[in-house]
């Protein structure tokens, strides 16, 4: 009896099929970037839930007034942007000088001065300028562009070190200048530090601006002050907990940013 080639063949096999995820240039999926502003919303949505039902006395109500905490919450933001834009309108151009012909040996002296104003209390920084300008936003606004100024200059130094020197070379042999060069290679390529820089420093100025209270900054930083002098604790733990939510809400604003950003490739 002979045998077909039909009863010899091994069956064929099963296609699997792989579920894609769905994911941003640099590998970093939909569904983890949608966890911050899913939790950010359950918990500011308890926040009101317990605001409504809570029996505050005179005292808390005021405090934790809504019309209070709107001012409070949008001149937060306001330092927060107007901080986090002078540091980078003075930390890339500077980044960028320190990495040019003979300024490239004063890179380390400069990052060393930065490291050191960096491990200075955030609440020394802004009472040093308290003491030279008065109360108000304008010693704030200072205190905390310098404060956040490090971690943007840094990064744009080493993002710009680390690009690949041939492909510099390259354009240049295209008939690039140095300015298209800069900003058609260099910048491009050192583009994903420098926003890890940018991002970092959005966390530290959105937190810090917490204490601009205390020289007259305002910020959501007046109500939990007014809760700790008051004695209030329920004020105190809703009063963090906004700014923690801000913080995470400016977080996730950051990876954004970073992540769009992203030169196509890298």
């Amino acid at each position: 009896m002979t045998v077909t080639n039909s009863e010899t063949a091994e069956p064929a096999a099963v296609p699997t099929v792989r579920r894609r995820r769905l994911s941003w240039p640099g590998g970093e999926s939909v569904t983890m970037l949608l966890v911050a502003p899913v939790l950010v919303l359950a918990v500011f949505a308890g926040y009101v839930w317990w605001r409504q039902a809570a029996h505050l006395d005179a005292t808390e109500s005021s405090i934790l007034a809504w019309s209070a905490i709107r001012d409070e919450l949008l001149q937060h933001i306001k330092l927060t942007a107007l901080s986090s834009l002078i540091v980078v309108a003075i930390a890339v151009p500077a980044g960028v000088i320190l990495t040019r012909g003979r300024a490239r040996a004063a890179a380390p002296v400069v990052v060393g001065i930065a490291n050191t104003g960096q491990a200075a209390p955030s609440i020394g920084l802004l009472a040093l300028f308290f003491i030279w300008m008065g109360p108000g936003m304008l010693p704030a606004l200072v205190g905390l562009s310098l404060y956040g100024l490090l971690p943007v200059l840094r990064n744009t130094i080493t993002g710009l070190q680390g690009v690949d020197q041939t492909l510099v070379e390259a354009g240049r042999g295209m008939g690039m200048s140095a300015v298209a060069t800069l900003f058609r290679i260099e910048l491009r390529l050192a583009l994903p530090v420098i926003m890890a820089g940018v991002r970092t420093a959005l966390v530290l100025v959105v937190g810090t601006a917490a204490l601009a209270t205390l020289i007259g900054g305002g910020g959501l930083g007046d109500a939990l002050n007014s809760a700790i002098a008051l004695s209030r604790p329920r004020a105190m733990i809703a009063s963090a907990v906004l700014i923690a939510l801000l913080a995470l809400v400016v977080e996730w604003i950051g990876r954004v940013l970073e992540l769009v950003f992203r030169p196509k490739g890298i």
